[in-house]
């Protein structure tokens, strides 16, 4: 098949963190056999190296290059609003967007287009597919079912898109709840969740990168991976560990709570050290390095959560102990007490008593992280993941024949 994605955020360059899912994806799929064009927003530091397997395109939208904002993590505030400067790009977006997918479609054939987030992303060119005549798939991710929740000019949008989708994905269960409940029809509306290179994350233990992260000697390593917003749950682990003896922290990431973990990390005494975003490369070392890794999702003060954390599914290939919360797509990807320990979201008690727990009893770290090594590879591979989206695919060009 010759597939088209769309989408508003793609890793910049090799080993750039930015949305690395959308790349997995795009080449998972190109791994089994189909040509993959990949349509985004021009970015600056946007550069691919030549012979990949998947061929990315990019669309100018900005009279200055400076003004090259949209999409790459830099649209959402806190991953909670929509940055005031967005809304007077969206019109220059949706223009330059929508010429680029019609002349990409009027010049090639495309077996179908699949794009990514669903406001404002697919909401942009729902209608321009349709006058092409091509499938169309849909995939949700969190933050676009979030946006659209919360504002009744987003809900409208992602109404109208999912309903005309022939097909629509979510990551999770929880998030594909919510889709249907904006009004994604529920027998067009599947649970794809992301996948993971087992191969990759299959490291041995990294004395070295333990004490780059700040870990002294005897301390258990808990690892944290991710932007510094609510979300992620940074706030409730800094207080956790508050206290906490034998154990040291790293949380790797940067975002808009920088100072303000900062400022609580020194106001407690706790062992956290922020060290700052990691490239691909040393987010493999970092988990090879790690004794845990807490991923502490909660349900953030304006509604935004997670939908399934790219964190956690590293996390149980590289084989580690993990402590996580109870929410959104967690709980479809850690068997609690089997492959990973749940805690409520934002209980600091619970948490804390979690940590304690892997802290002190290494058979339960190693027999936790074996299993889930053992889900990951089983279940979470990307090439499942692709075969997943083919279905979909399919699905799609059979309902669009009729």
């Amino acid at each position: 098949m010759n597939v088209l994605m769309v989408a508003s955020s793609y890793p910049k360059f090799p080993g750039d963190v930015t949305a690395p899912f959308i790349e997995s994806i795009a080449h998972a799929v190109a791994a089994r056999g189909h040509a993959v064009d990949v349509l985004l927003p021009h970015h600056p530091d946007l550069r691919r190296p030549p012979g990949e397997p998947v061929r990315v395109l990019q669309y100018g939208y900005a009279p200055r290059e400076e003004w090259s904002l949209w999409g790459y993590a830099q649209s959402l505030e806190s991953d909670v609003r929509v940055r005031r400067g967005m809304y007077l790009l969206a019109p220059l977006v949706a223009l330059a967007l929508r010429r680029a997918l019609g002349s990409l479609l009027g010049g090639h054939r495309y077996d179908v287009v699949h794009a990514h987030w669903v406001v404002p992303n697919a909401a942009m060119i729902t209608d321009v597919v349709a006058a092409h005549r091509v499938p169309f798939v849909v995939s949700a991710h969190g933050s676009d079912i979030f946006l659209a929740e919360r504002s009744a000019a987003m809900r409208a949008f992602a109404r109208f898109t999912l309903e005309r989708a022939a097909r629509v994905t979510a990551c999770s269960d929880d998030l594909r709840r919510r889709a249907v409940a904006l009004g994604a029809p529920a027998a067009q509306t599947s649970t794809v969740p992301y996948g993971v290179d087992g191969a990759m994350f299959r490291s041995a233990a990294d004395p070295e990168f333990r004490e780059r992260l700040g870990a002294p000697p005897g301390a258990r390593l808990v690892l944290a991976l991710g932007r510094l917003v609510e979300k992620k749950g940074f706030g409730p682990l800094v207080e956790a560990v508050a206290g906490l003896s034998g154990v040291q922290v790293a949380i790797a990431g940067a975002g808009d709570l920088q100072e303000s973990l900062a400022r609580r990390i020194a106001e407690t005494g706790a062992p956290v050290r922020l060290v700052g975003p990691l490239d691909r490369a040393a987010v493999v070392r970092a988990l090879a390095a790690a004794d845990v890794v807490a991923v502490p999702s909660v349900v953030d003060r304006a509604g935004n959560v997670d939908g399934l954390p790219n964190t956690l599914l590293e996390a149980m290939a590289a084989g580690r102990a993990i402590v996580a919360s109870r929410v959104a797509g967690i709980p479809d990807v850690i068997a609690d007490g089997v492959s990973g320990l749940l805690v409520p979201p934002g209980d600091v008690a619970a948490l804390r008593a979690a940590l304690t727990r892997l802290a002190a009893d290494d058979a339960l770290r190693a027999r936790l992280g074996a299993a889930a090594r053992a889900s990951a590879v089983k279940r979470h591979g990307w090439d499942r993941t692709a075969r997943r989206f083919e279905e979909c695919y399919a699905e799609a060009a059979a309902l669009d024949a009729r």
